[in-house]
């Protein structure tokens, strides 16, 4: 098994319910538009479409006739929300964002991989126990740089098997799963749900993200960056995923 991410949970309406609060401190409800926003080149005041339809459908580079005159499309928001978002993450006005929630399942990581994962503190976390569950079958992560050399996958699958008898010869003398435990590796399989807001999430995302992260939990940060990003672009939009990490724009 490789790693694997799934959402659980998230805010409904994430992005609208961060609008709503963050208007709140600037009073700014006449402001909010379901419908896109544009900045015309040559053009001081805003375009809110909601009282123009004509122009619901441009995009950056039309050339739009707006009260007489020829204009370059500059910028396209499709709401008020992406807008808002935008320029909060802009200012560094990132409290805003905890408002909003997200909950995952991530299953195939190892033990090593959830160690780093639960310092992150302003996170809740949920992970198989092993005082609970009988590990006398567990599976294990295989490091890339192991599994690539021979010699060292033989050394590496040995040891794999030799924890793995000890601990059931230390069931079967009675010894109890929590003590038992002792001498499960790193690297066994473990299961953890974490539920954290956008602001951490975004903070997790650009740490873990990076390309000097450990392998396993930078693929963890990939992989929930691409489910945020579709279910609320604007809040993760200055996040790119280039080949096997993340970079801020």
């Amino acid at each position: 098994m490789s790693l694997k991410v799934e959402l659980i949970s998230i805010t409904p309406e994430a992005e609208k319910l961060i609008e709503e609060a963050g208007r709140t401190a600037y009073l700014s409800f006449d402001r909010y538009t379901p419908e896109p926003i544009l900045k015309l080149k040559g053009l001081k005041e805003l375009v809110y479409t909601e009282k123009y339809p004509e122009l619901k459908e441009v995009r950056p580079g039309d050339m739009v006739n707006f009260k007489g005159k020829q204009h370059e499309v500059e910028q396209r928001w499709e709401n008020s929300a992406e807008k808002f978002i935008k320029m909060l993450i802009r200012s560094g006005h990132l409290s805003v964002l905890e408002h909003a929630y997200a909950s995952f399942r991530i299953k195939g990581g190892s033990r090593s991989f959830t160690h780093q994962l639960v310092r992150h503190r302003m996170a809740s976390f949920t992970q198989q126990s092993q005082r609970y569950v009988n590990e006398a079958q567990f599976d294990y992560v295989i490091p890339p740089s192991i599994e690539r050399n021979t010699e060292a996958l033989k050394v590496y699958q040995s040891f794999m098997e030799e924890a793995r008898r000890a601990y059931e010869k230390l069931r079967n003398m009675k010894i109890k799963k929590e003590d038992a435990r002792f001498v499960l590796p790193n690297a066994v399989y473990s299961e953890i749900v974490i539920t954290a807001n956008f602001r951490e999430w975004r903070h997790i995302i650009e740490l873990r993200g990076s390309r000097h992260a450990q392998w396993e939990i930078r693929e963890m940060a990939i992989q929930v960056l691409k489910i945020l990003q579709e279910k609320a672009p604007s809040a993760f939009h200055d996040f790119v995923i280039e080949e096997d990490h993340i970079v801020r724009r």
